[in-house]
Formats: structure tokens, sequence, C-alpha cells
């Protein structure tokens, strides 16, 4: 069997997507993620984890988190963890861990969460619940709805 590189995070934004653009003009969307886990301790107190994920995503998806995603909005992302390596200006060696995003789904309805945003200003992500993914050419309404007429029961 070959190996697996893949993370699924449902969580939600901690601030708005960061998006830049690297000198061939390809958006760069930079986000962080918070999950969080409930336990009871060793004293039957309730109690609370949250980790933060480092989340990237290139191009068009890129610009999609930037017009659809908001700080404090639910989204499900998809896609391999990578570790990058670079040098600071003082010549220190830095690495970050990632999840590269591949696919997105909205999980926020238009006018809740922080952003109170509306989705239905562009075909490519008029509802929640809709996937996107690395290829938008194939993004629409439809997506779901042809799933789950796949579905054998």
């Amino acid at each position: 069997m070959s190996s697996l590189n893949k993370a699924m995070v449902i969580g939600n934004l901690g601030a708005d997507p960061e998006v830049r653009y690297t000198s061939n003009n390809t958006a760069v969307a930079t986000l962080s993620v918070a999950t969080s886990e409930r336990y009871r301790d060793n004293n039957g107190e309730l109690q609370e984890r949250t980790e933060w994920h480092r989340i990237i995503a290139w191009g068009k998806l890129a610009e999609l988190c930037q017009n659809y995603l908001k700080k404090g909005n639910k989204a499900y992302f998809e896609g391999p963890i990578q570790t990058r390596q670079w040098e600071d200006k003082d010549g220190q060696k830095r690495y970050t861990t990632e999840i590269k995003a591949l696919n997105i789904v909205l999980l926020t309805p238009p006018g809740q969460g922080s952003s109170g945003g509306d989705y239905s200003s562009s075909g490519a992500a008029s509802k929640p619940g809709i996937a996107a993914s690395g290829d938008v050419n194939n993004f629409s309404d439809n997506t779901l709805n042809e799933v789950e007429d796949d579905l054998p029961f």
C-alpha cells in the first residue's frame, strides 16, 4: 500500500483570511482555524481544549476564501499536511507546518456568523454546504444534489 497524507478539519476561523500574491500574481490565502474538544477531567469538571490549525489555499481557491470566509465562520478544510522551511532575516532556519487546502466546504449559512455576509453575490458559492476545490471550474450549486442522488438508500 502506498502512503496517505490527508487532513480533514471542521472549525471556526479565528480571523479573516489573509491573502497575498506571489511574484507571478498567484493568490495565497492563510487561514487560522480553531477546533475544540470538550472532555471531563479527573475531577469530573468539564474542560475545553482548543487546537489552532494553519491552513493555506492557492489560486482561485484562495480568492474564494477571501470573498466568502470571515472571522467566526465555520468551514470544512481538506488537504495534505506539509512542512516548509525558510531562513529568517537573522539567518535562522524556521519551520511551519500547515494544511494545504484542496477542498473547502462553507458551513456557516448566509447572514449568520460574525461576517453576516451573503454568499449569493456569486454563483460560485451561492449557498453554504457547497464544496469548493482547487478545480473551480467543476464548482456548482448542483454538487451536493448529484452526490445525494447516487446514494443506494
